[in-house]
């Protein structure tokens, strides 16, 4: 078993709190000492009481699905002896209500590869896809809908 962890910190700060009118910014501490300003999603909470240029949970969810599936899509290609130069995935998760749940039931994987030397085909590169998307421990957690689409 591993355990990880993180640190959420919010102060009140001035303002009222009870009619709603606070501020959602907070901070995320990680324990390697990085701390990321985080808060509500404008698209739930309005402005001024969220902060749009902070990371938002829905956002930081699908860069975690993303990071997850890349770092294994990396490693099974190591393993393969296929070299990666670059590696960009521009994700997007859809947030709906399911059963009249609001959920991000929907991610769209959407990577970019740049090989060194000759590229894998095009099955060789959905298999590690796959395989990376078996292995993923973030993906094997939730019941959000992962798709992996190619260029």
């Amino acid at each position: 078993m591993t355990l990880f962890s993180a640190e959420v910190s919010w102060q009140r700060g001035e303002g009222s709190f009870t009619d709603g009118k606070y501020s959602r910014g907070h901070t995320w501490n990680f324990d390697g000492g990085l701390s990321v300003p985080a808060s509500a999603s404008p698209h739930n909470v309005p402005l001024p009481y969220s902060v749009a240029e902070n990371v938002d949970p829905e956002e930081a969810y699908v860069a975690a699905l993303s990071s997850c599936h890349m770092l294994f899509y990396l490693w099974l290609a190591s393993k393969k002896g296929i070299v990666i130069d670059s590696y960009v995935d521009n994700a997007t998760g859809i947030m709906e209500k399911v059963d009249g749940k609001m959920l991000v039931s929907h991610v769209e994987l959407k990577p970019s590869v740049v090989y060194s030397g000759e590229a894998p085909s095009r099955e060789t590169e959905e298999k590690l896809h796959h395989e990376a998307h078996e292995l993923c421990f973030l993906a094997n957690s939730v019941k959000t809908k992962i798709d992996v689409r190619l260029a």
